[in-house]
């Protein structure tokens, strides 16, 4: 993966120079010298910067830097953090976007081999449709959640762009996704086609509203999600400024570093983007606040603690609860609290389902189902399987 990447700038690494000792850019490994990476061994994250925006709807020729971003981070120091951390430097735009998008799934497959978790800084979110492609030979279904105010469908058949690059994740061969989760979106901004799409899929779709009020709900489902997609405009653009988000309405920084936290505490999260990066040469406080998303999604890394062996019931409490003509079973973690349920109608599938059988829930819905009230996430999961 050497041929694709680029030293980060001298800039930078000039920068890096003159930190306070203790600093995350004192302690991280970086790509500073062409044809000379870190040493990958032991390492938990890789930092890769992305500069392809050629895919942006409202593309005008511009260069794209990650040196503020990086300058920012750098400055932060890290918590009480046991894992490595390295910066891979960046991957340049390729003679075509779709030479990007190999360079991009070429690299972040052969980081996920080595279990290390890419943080991508992306200029355009169709680049997630790289991401996504890398964990084609990882041989399992993935899911995919996008912190977003629009779905991003697009037309399937039409070029791929910044706007519309899920039409293509779906439908693309080969097909791995089993569920796509929205969270955020803001109905003015997403076709009435596209919202009925999602409902028909039966994928996931929260409205900023609804994630605002209670941001717990992120909890359940970052656990399942095996990619996590982060749209920058989602952000309100009094908190990163009207240059990069016209939007009055969206995420503020609290809210926007509590789902990343969500995210990283997920055992199951295996890659991070942060995309939308185009317009940050010179903005210090939208690129502070990028630093500090990253920063919170390394946190809930190092924070992660693994659920106990499901085949061990002594480490559970089971609860069978019936509804209607079902019994839905429930599992409670002695150790970490949460809640999970079972999904029988995936128990003897002898493919790349077979991990999804069991899906996360809240106690909340154990309490619904308790007075005859399905869950909504279970019978979306039963719904694609029948599909």
């Amino acid at each position: 993966m050497i041929e694709f990447l680029s030293p980060v700038s001298k800039s930078v690494s000039a920068h890096r120079e003159i930190l306070p000792v203790g600093v995350l850019g004192k302690k991280i490994a970086v790509h500073s010298k062409q044809g000379e990476l870190p040493d990958l061994k032991d390492v938990k994250f890789a930092l890769l910067g992305v500069k392809e925006n050629r895919g942006g709807v409202d593309y005008m020729g511009e260069e794209v830097s990650f040196d503020l971003l990086r300058k920012e981070l750098y400055s932060l120091y890290p918590g009480n953090w046991i894992h490595k951390i390295i910066d891979l430097g960046d991957i340049e735009k390729g003679a075509t976007v779709e030479d990007t998008y190999f360079a991009v799934k070429t690299v972040v497959e052969a980081l996920l081999k080595r279990n290390i978790i890419p943080l991508l800084l992306g200029a355009g979110q169709d680049v997630l449709y790289a991401q996504y492609r890398a964990y084609d030979e990882l041989g399992e279904m993935v899911n995919l959640v996008n912190v977003d105010s629009k779905f991003d469908v697009g037309d399937a058949e039409a070029p791929i762009s910044n706007h519309s690059y899920i039409g293509k994740i779906i439908v693309d061969q080969p097909y791995n996704l089993f569920n796509y989760s929205a969270l955020g979106y803001q109905s003015f901004f997403n076709p009435p086609e596209e919202i009925s799409l999602m409902e028909k899929l039966y994928f996931d779709a929260y409205r900023l509203g609804e994630v605002t009020s209670d941001i717990t709900v992120v909890e359940p489902i970052m656990r399942n999600a095996d990619i996590v997609s982060l749209d920058v405009t989602a952000i309100k653009s009094s908190e990163i400024s009207y240059k990069n988000n016209a939007s009055p309405n969206g995420f503020d920084g609290r809210e926007i570093c509590a789902i990343a936290r969500y995210a990283g505490i997920s055992n199951q999260v295996s890659s991070f983007g942060v995309y939308e990066l185009n317009k940050f040469k010179e903005e210090k406080s939208s690129a502070m606040l990028v630093a500090q998303i990253i920063w919170y999604f390394i946190e809930g890394v190092n924070f992660r603690i693994s659920d106990d062996d499901f085949e061990d019931e002594k480490r559970y409490s089971t609860y069978n609860v019936p509804v209607d003509d079902a019994i839905l079973l429930f599992k409670k973690c002695n150790k970490t609290g949460r809640w999970w349920i079972e999904l029988p109608f995936f128990l003897n599938v002898n493919n790349k389902l077979k991990r999804r059988t069991l899906l996360p829930c809240t106690y909340g819905e154990y309490l619904s189902a308790c007075n005859q009230e399905i869950p909504e996430r279970w019978y979306k999961a039963r719904r694609k399987n029948e599909v």
